[in-house]
């Protein structure tokens, strides 16, 4: 696998080689960036993207310090982003979780010289304000329109969102996007369960049993979905219920091959880990950038893909 990402760090140092303005190379090896993310210790969903960093690490020999907020607090992430361009690292990959709490820090790290890229959350459009290379992620709203224009052709009139991290804008875009694929309102169809697991638990049993109607659930990730799914086979209503959800995990993956989850939307976050550094490396290096943002999904894993999918899950899906 690793041989296979390294062709394509070659390939796309070349592409952009081709895109971009010369600048003589430097040919030296060693950079050092940045990569700061927004969600706390716990979320495992995460690990796929620092695995595709250490494998890109390798690749094009440099060193990438992964940062976060223990907490997933949005305040404590803009410190370290402010923290991050004191330091004055080579480039700086960065989401945007919220980007009126983050954009004076990563303007900022612009404003000094730092070449940026943002991955995950966030858009084109943000980025662009931020002055920002590129962005590299999924357009969330767009993602959670797919889905639920899937759901509607399935039958289903009516849902409920599964917010595992309320403060995070991209993911209410996607619960916006998939009721307006279902063609109704959000209104109040998005319950905030935070982060804790046994807490999602409680509270997807507490909405089903004050809303028997509910025909769907969006779950944003594993975070809400993985404890959802087991609220569901605790009550006895796996299978029964439509859940669709975003990213993979083992019981996601679990879920999809038994029924009780009919879809998971791929953002396909390896890609969002190797490829801003295989491009910051290209930038650093010889003055070239893709002019142009890098859409990583959104992609649909069913039944019919499964087997593949979950074979890398948690490590290259």
């Amino acid at each position: 696998m690793r041989v296979i990402f390294k062709i394509l760090a070659v390939a796309t140092i070349a592409a952009t080689m081709t895109l971009g303005t010369f600048v003589a190379p430097a040919m030296a090896e060693g950079e050092k960036f940045v990569f700061i993310y927004h969600s706390p210790d716990s979320d495992s969903w995460w690990n796929v993207i620092k695995n595709a960093i250490k494998n890109a690490e390798k690749d094009v020999g440099v060193t990438v310090d992964v940062r976060n907020p223990p907490t997933g607090d949005l305040a404590d992430m803009a410190r370290i982003v402010e923290q991050t361009v004191a330091s004055k690292p080579d480039g700086m990959i960065v989401t945007i979780a919220d980007f009126d709490v983050l954009s004076k820090p990563i303007r900022s790290a612009v404003g000094t010289g730092i070449p940026v890229i943002t991955v995950n959350s966030g858009t084109h459009e943000q980025s662009a304000k931020l002055g920002a290379m590129l962005h590299i992620g999924q357009p969330e709203y767009d993602a959670g329109l797919a889905g639920g224009r899937r759901a509607k052709t399935d039958g289903i009139t009516n849902f409920v969102c599964v917010n595992h991290q309320i403060q995070n804008a991209p993911l209410t875009e996607r619960c916006r996007g998939f009721a307006d694929g279902l063609g109704v309102e959000l209104g109040k169809s998005m319950i905030d369960v935070g982060g804790d697991p046994a807490e999602v638990k409680n509270r997807v049993k507490a909405y089903l049993r004050a809303h028997k109607d509910v025909q769907a659930i969006l779950c944003l990730g594993p975070s809400s979905a993985d404890p959802t799914i087991a609220a569901l086979d605790e009550i006895g209503l796996a299978g029964e219920v439509y859940v669709g959800t975003f990213d993979m995990s083992g019981a996601i993956a679990d879920g999809i091959k038994s029924g009780a989850v009919k879809w998971a939307i791929d953002q396909q976050p390896y890609l969002q880990g190797y490829l801003p550094v295989v491009l910051l490396s290209a930038y650093t290096r010889y003055g070239v950038q893709v002019p142009h943002n890098v859409n990583s999904g959104p992609g649909f894993i069913t039944k019919d893909n499964i087997e593949k999918v979950a074979k890398l899950a948690g490590e290259y899906r």
